[in-house]
């Protein structure tokens, strides 16, 4: 295990902790009245190295040397340094410190993963010409509607909390969430993100069916991967049909934005965990 990597990850994963220790400060500590616009410029600030420290670390993970490394772990591990990129330059618009509380543990556990499962060496796809840009959108693609969902379950905890139906051990989160935007807001930014990242699956999905004609000499391969993948995209192109058209909006449009996540989660990420970990095969 290189050192590098150690000591890039234990430092994204220490300003990380940092980060959620400022996010959840104002929640835990009495009121004072002082404003906390310092607080939230400190935490802005440290997100930001934090997410500079994470790139490292997937940076020498993957790029081992004349090889690259992929698969399960660091492409979740990308997958959330996407997901808080946009988080931090959505937060500087709209308060979202909730949000921040419950992405920045998960990204702590994936930024440390690749440490454990550096994944599989694709030295040679990486000469393909379209490789790059396919891994590229569709961990973007991945990133995005991972917010989406984290968006909607927090919407989800948001909506029960305003009537009154939060669980009880639920007290603390539930301070977070009074200081989220309007319901509406909300609904808005997360078909932002869900339009975004559709444009972004369709990208991948094109971009892979000419990467597989590249490799395998046949233009579409109905694996796994595909067939989740198909399944999200559909997912999320009905989601977006139905708002268009029909309006869908509330608990319609929160479950279908977390199924279709759960699903896309299965295509790569899943499948990858399942060779490597259960298989033990690359």
């Amino acid at each position: 295990m290189p050192i590098l990597l150690v000591i890039v990850t234990g430092l994204a994963v220490a300003l990380y902790l940092l980060t959620w220790r400022i996010a959840t400060r104002r929640e835990t500590a009495p009121a004072t009245g002082a404003a906390p616009a310092p607080a939230l410029d400190r935490g802005a600030a440290l997100l930001g190295a934090a997410l500079l420290a994470h790139a490292a670390a997937l940076y020498v993970n993957i790029d081992a040397g004349a090889g690259f490394r992929f698969g399960f772990a660091p492409a979740l591990s990308a997958t959330l340094w996407v997901g808080m990129a946009m988080l931090w330059f959505e937060g500087l618009s709209v308060r979202i410190d909730a949000l921040r509380a419950v992405m920045v543990p998960i990204a702590v556990v994936a930024v440390v993963l690749p440490l454990f499962f550096p994944g599989s060496d694709f030295g040679a796809e990486r000469g393909q010409p379209l490789f790059l840009p396919h891994l590229l959108v569709g961990t973007l693609a991945y990133g995005v509607l991972m917010l989406a969902a984290l968006h909607a379950t927090l919407m989800t905890a948001a909506e029960r909390s305003l009537h009154g139906s939060l669980p009880g051990g639920l007290a603390l989160f539930s301070r977070w969430l009074e200081d989220l935007p309007p319901l509406l807001v909300l609904e808005r930014i997360l078909f932002r993100f869900i339009a975004t990242g559709f444009v972004l699956l369709t990208l991948t999905a094109a971009s892979g069916v000419l990467f597989s004609e590249q490799v395998f000499g046949r233009p579409l391969r109905f694996d796994h991967k595909t067939v989740f993948t198909l399944i999200a995209w559909l997912l999320f192109g009905a989601l977006l049909l139905g708002r268009h058209f029909r309006g869908w909006r509330g608990r319609t449009a929160l479950r279908l934005t977390i199924a279709g996540f759960m699903v896309l989660l299965l295509a790569y990420v899943g499948s990858r965990f399942v060779l490597e970990v259960l298989l033990q095969r690359t």
